[in-house]
């Protein structure tokens, strides 16, 4: 351990609308000991179990003398000993992490194609909005380090992040995390590699070389650290050139399981304004489309941000269903559900789904090398389609598993 030239630093929210946080603040001095301040709401509840901690992580970072200030509003521990660590490291030089146990839930792993309907996004230095977040059911919980995240708070805010991937419950939700545009992001990829993210999403992704140094850099900290799982990653395309360079992306390595799109940035790249008729994005988002089917990977929409209007949103996801996206992001946790359902097969969808698959299974039992229904020969793509569309309806609950049963 060696000290900085700096003697005092900081960390986290504090304030009247700040809430499961706290704000920390740290001073080292040359003598005198540890002296602790605590200020919190829950004083007489859990000051004991604050202080306990703080002296633990004091001691177990070899600081002998100093002032620690802690202004609590609700922290959890591993809210509370994210902020102590990023003041430590502001001052102190040092290697060790002070990492919180992974809980049981969050040492799974995730398929490829897992459907990925919905994302929702939460900034990863505001620990209130990701504590229920997974409650709402969304298929994958992204923890912002990009856009979400002020400039002097980015270093913080991989230490939250770092300890909600292993103590935040997502509720079966795949943990995701964004992280900072390439190369910055590289350096993110230290607080989130080893500790059990399931997805990366590559902001403002332009080339397969910036897919490249990301996963040389995840190679590197998995022959580390030991680690043998799987780590997805989804680039996300937000200029015009990613628009025009969307294949050579999906397809440059086998760990992509789907390419989305960011409208906002899009269409300010190109000196436009986003409506919601989406005429000015529709080049673009066909051209992510079919990438990703010609890799054989998701096509993800952008979000959409006016979070009050439901119906807007409804006609929208529509439109991006028809476009052939799998899925989109979405920023708040109403828009879920209209996500879901709106995604999800339709009923004509479903029964045409089954006659097709039906007809594929009887030929197969008849030993037949041609798939037919009624006069129409159906092809291997076709077939393909509709047992993806049988299998979701099936996991959704929109039809039986035993659905051959009931037909004659």
């Amino acid at each position: 351990m060696s000290l900085t030239l700096n003697k005092v630093a900081s960390a986290g929210n504090k304030g009247d609308s700040i809430r499961s946080d706290c704000f920390v603040s740290l001073e080292l001095k040359d003598s005198g000991g540890i002296t602790i301040e605590i200020k919190s709401k829950v004083m007489a509840m859990y000051g004991k179990a604050i202080r306990q901690l703080a002296e633990e992580m004091l001691g177990y970072y070899e600081i002998k003398n100093a002032l620690l200030s802690i202004t609590d509003s609700g922290a959890l521990p591993f809210v509370m000993s994210a902020r102590i660590e990023a003041a430590i490291k502001q001052l102190v030089k040092t290697e060790k992490e002070y990492l919180p146990d992974i809980i049981p839930e969050n040492q799974n792993g995730t398929a490829k194609d897992m459907f990925r309907f919905s994302r929702l996004y939460l900034p990863g230095n505001s620990p209130k909005l990701m504590l229920n977040a997974g409650i709402h059911s969304p298929d994958g919980l992204i923890l912002d380090l990009e856009d979400a995240v002020a400039p002097d708070k980015k270093y913080e805010a991989r230490f939250m992040v770092r300890n909600a991937l292993r103590q935040l419950n997502f509720y079966g939700a795949e943990r995701m995390v964004r992280i900072n545009q390439v190369p910055d992001g590289l350096e993110d990829l230290d607080y989130i590699v080893p500790h059990n993210v399931n997805l990366i999403l590559l902001p403002k992704c332009e080339s397969k070389e910036q897919i490249d140094q990301v996963n040389e850099k995840i190679e590197k900290i998995k022959s580390e650290k030991g680690i043998e799982r799987n780590i997805w990653i989804m680039p996300i395309i937000e200029s015009a050139l990613g628009v025009i360079k969307s294949y050579e992306i999906a397809s440059s390595a086998k760990n992509i399981v789907g390419i989305a799109i960011g409208l906002e940035d899009y269409t300010a790249d190109l000196g436009t304004r986003r409506t919601n008729e989406g005429t000015e994005s529709f080049f673009a988002r066909s051209m992510v489309v079919n990438a990703a089917k010609a890799v054989g990977i998701q096509p993800i929409d952008s979000v959409f941000s006016d979070v009050s209007d439901m119906e807007a949103l409804k006609q929208n996801v529509l439109k991006s269903k028809g476009l052939g996206f799998e899925g989109m992001g979405c920023i708040h946790p109403r828009q879920i559900e209209v996500i879901h359902k709106n995604f999800a097969p339709d009923p004509v969808e479903i029964e045409k789904a089954k006659k097709i698959v039906n007809a594929f299974i009887v030929a197969k039992e008849r030993g037949l090398g041609v798939v037919s229904l009624g006069s129409k020969m159906i092809d291997a793509p076709v077939v393909k389609r509709a047992q993806k569309t049988v299998d979701l309806a099936t996991s959704l609950g929109l039809m039986e598993q035993n659905w051959r049963d009931s037909i004659v």
